[in-house]
């Protein structure tokens, strides 16, 4: 896979996963993670803020691995490591959610918030995503794309979805295929 924007759309644990291509990590950088937070701005409670600082990046990163552990066993059934799990558990502990009680202007209104700083609070809600798909039955039907040269994971809504995006790897194993086919024939 050459193209170097991350792949969103699936699940928010498998996008976070999904920014280890095979090309390399898109999210080394505090930048980086400020760009993957606001192209999945929409599907998290927390707003991006202005600056994201190393610790912010370290934490996403550390519940990145622990998912990706953690979905290696799960969506083949097996067990997932126990160190994962709880660092999971600790993830989703470090940011406390609460509902808040807020005046809208004209009525009373509960607002989802966590405590901490940017970085743990969205640690702990990718953590509770990753909670929820472990959990969902689904998980077991969790495929790697099929082009050789792509780790991208996806959860496909046909059963005849092969790659992780067809404008991606679709359509360049399509082609590869047709040429091998014209240089055989």
């Amino acid at each position: 896979m050459s193209d170097p924007a991350p792949l969103t759309g699936e699940p928010l644990a498998l996008d976070l996963v999904n920014t280890r291509p095979a090309t390399g990590d898109l999210l080394t950088t505090t930048d980086s993670l400020r760009t993957w937070w606001v192209l999945e701005a929409d599907r998290l409670a927390e707003d991006v803020p202005g600056e994201v600082g190393a610790g912010d990046l370290a934490a996403v990163l550390a519940v990145r691995e622990h998912i990706a552990r953690a979905l290696d066993h799960v969506r083949r059934g097996e067990r997932p490591p126990a160190q994962d799990i709880e660092a999971l558990n600790r993830a989703q502990r470090a940011a406390p959610a609460i509902s808040e009680v807020v005046w809208d202007g004209s009525a009373i209104a509960v607002a989802p918030r966590r405590e901490g700083s940017p970085g743990v609070r969205l640690a702990a809600g990718l953590a509770q995503a990753a909670a929820e798909l472990l959990a969902d039955p689904a998980v077991t039907g969790i495929r790697k794309c099929e082009a050789d040269d792509c780790v991208m994971l996806f959860l496909p809504t046909n059963p005849r979805r092969r790659w992780c995006s067809t404008a991606r790897c679709g359509n360049r194993m399509r082609v590869a295929r047709h040429y091998q086919r014209r240089k055989a024939g």
